[in-house]
């Protein structure tokens, strides 16, 4: 990094070398406060994880719980539920949550666009239509068959938002891309609702997936998904430096040493896996990857390194929370999480996006 900017140092004036400067400073002198936040994230994250084990229509105790896994008793009711119900629920929330709301964090410092999401932007719709396509043409019921359909499926669609949102003048604002995702998503979601509706036996045990819910999975889903969320988490951590460089604008990134062809690469791959994945896993949950960078960029500040550690721990805080209330908000039945983060996800992208207007006039 020294040889490129002392190579390119005329490039930068004065002004920009005290701002870098004095956002390092800044940085520094936050990060002494952030890292006692994130261990007190990781704790409520430990909480949320043991209520998702023993909390439910059927509640277990703390003894019970722990007995489940160190002295299984395949007669126990209490065991086999926590086995073989509440641990692959609980895992895939944690991979599912992780996953969108990193995408979202990538999406946003790649965009500079604070209001963009994986779900806004059609990425879960384009990898859910194509999950539909597989089952629906095809007949492919398993995860490990329609896995590589969902991923392929995100990178189609995220590739045609970027090209339907930067044609004509002005590039790519950040309404131009809402809008083209948000169309996307309704033609897609047209079209794979209209597929299964033709042949409703075959998709009747899919309505939870495409809703969006981490219930009714069994541990085949959480193992085949695993590896490619896990993947994706770890190249975003890789690229979480570097994106730094892209919130100074294109110039001075390269100013600074950025390979901006690699870095863009990198990040539609981890968002191809992190969004494909997790669609597959638990269906389109929508408005994760919006809430969550947000709201720890007001935090965190503009480190794309902090913005990510927070978000894979928060993230799944907010997808299980929100699966926990579904389980007593329509009791004895559930709620599906994906309706809840909806429902408050929708409001926050108005507050967001009035506010931006109001920032603009």
């Amino acid at each position: 990094m020294i040889a490129p900017l002392a190579a390119d140092d005329g490039a930068l004036g004065m002004g920009d070398r005290a701002s870098i400067r004095a956002v390092g400073s800044g940085c520094r002198r936050r990060a002494g406060l952030l890292l006692p936040a994130l261990l007190g994230a990781l704790g409520v994250l430990v909480v949320v994880l043991a209520a998702s084990i023993l909390t439910g229509p059927r509640s277990i105790d703390l003894a019970t719980g722990i007995q489940a896994f160190v002295a299984y008793d395949a007669t126990n009711v209490d065991h086999v539920v926590v086995r073989a119900y509440r641990v692959p629920r609980m895992l895939l929330g944690l991979l599912c949550g992780s996953a969108f709301g990193v995408a979202g964090a990538l999406i946003q410092a790649m965009t500079r666009n604070p209001l963009a999401d994986p779900g806004l932007l059609g990425v879960n719709a384009g990898a859910a239509f194509f999950v539909t396509l597989a089952v629906g043409v095809f007949g492919w019921h398993s995860i490990s068959a329609y896995m590589w359909f969902a991923l392929f499926g995100a990178i189609v669609v995220a590739t045609l938002v970027h090209t339907i949102g930067t044609a004509g003048r002005g590039g790519a604002e950040p309404a131009r891309l809402i809008l083209a995702g948000v169309a996307l998503s309704a033609v897609l979601g047209g079209l794979g609702m209209s597929i299964s509706l033709i042949d409703p036996t075959t998709f009747n045990g899919m309505r939870h997936w495409a809703i969006g819910s981490i219930g009714g999975r069994d541990m085949t889903v959480v193992l085949t998904a695993a590896p490619v969320i896990l993947l994706g988490l770890v190249l975003a951590v890789a690229v979480a430096g570097s994106l730094n460089s892209i919130a100074l604008g294109d110039d001075l990134a390269q100013a600074f040493g950025t390979r901006l062809a690699h870095l863009r690469i990198g990040v539609v791959v981890a968002v191809t896996l992190l969004a494909g994945g997790a669609t597959a896993a638990a269906g389109p949950i929508t408005f994760v990857g919006l809430m969550v960078p947000h709201a720890v960029r007001l935090l965190t500040g503009p480190d794309q390194r902090w913005i990510i550690a927070f978000t894979i721990v928060l993230s799944p805080i907010l997808l299980l929370g929100a699966d926990l209330a579904g389980r007593f908000i329509l009791y004895p039945d559930e709620l599906e999480a994906g309706i809840l983060t909806a429902c408050i996800g929708a409001p926050v992208l108005i507050l967001l996006a009035r506010r931006r207007e109001a920032l603009a006039s």
